[in-house]
């Protein structure tokens, strides 16, 4: 599998590094967001969903409504710009610094490995078990058929503000792919200054 896009959800609040614009925090020098991007270069499109700033030509920006709606809405968002053909989606975090293209590739790979009932998508699971959707890739009419049934339960306007990525996975076939390779854990996402810091010391 290699035809692919590519939606990086960038619009959190950063409560825990003092509002900031967190995906622009740097790493070795190179803001997170950018170094998500890179790993995801030959997606066509890559979509980023938050604060724009100095980007590539080729990346569509958007923003969720509202903003700070959550990533649930984020990913709606991004959705939003994909043609009607694409049938694969990476949906990833923009804290993700240690994030590669090969590590990608074999979510990619592991997705496209599935038969008999397929998976809806494959993430990444942490050192705990626990699974972490927006370091994944996902079947686009199964992730939009999940997004159609959250806002039709949440009718009210803005339905898809605050809802969760639990529940929007909730009904969806997940594959969990724990992460044995050598090297930094790709799923480690930087919520801290201190988190930065392992990133740094970790790509050393």
């Amino acid at each position: 599998m290699t035809a692919y896009a590519a939606v990086v959800l960038a619009g959190g609040a950063a409560r825990r590094m003092g509002g900031r614009d967190k995906p622009a925090v740097p790493v070795h020098g190179r803001p997170m967001r950018d170094l998500v991007l890179a790993a995801v270069a030959d997606a066509v499109p890559r979509v980023l969903v938050g604060p724009g700033g100095a980007l590539p030509a080729d990346v569509l920006v958007t923003r969720e409504e509202p903003a700070g709606g959550g990533p649930v809405a984020a990913a709606s968002a991004g959705l939003a710009l994909l043609g009607p053909g694409t049938a694969v989606v990476a949906l990833l975090a923009a804290d993700l610094p240690l994030l590669t293209r090969p590590v990608v590739g074999v979510l990619l790979d592991a997705l496209a490995a599935e038969s008999g009932p397929a998976a809806d998508g494959v993430c990444l699971v942490d050192d705990r078990g626990r699974r972490q959707p927006l370091c994944g890739v996902w079947r686009v009419p199964a992730l939009r058929a999940a997004l159609d049934r959250v806002a039709t339960r949440r009718t009210e306007a803005g339905a898809l503000a605050g809802a969760s990525m639990r529940e929007l996975l909730g009904e969806l076939t997940v594959r969990e792919l724990a992460w044995s390779a050598a090297g930094p854990p790709p799923w480690f996402d930087c919520d801290t200054d201190s988190d930065v810091r392992r990133a740094e010391e970790w790509t050393r």
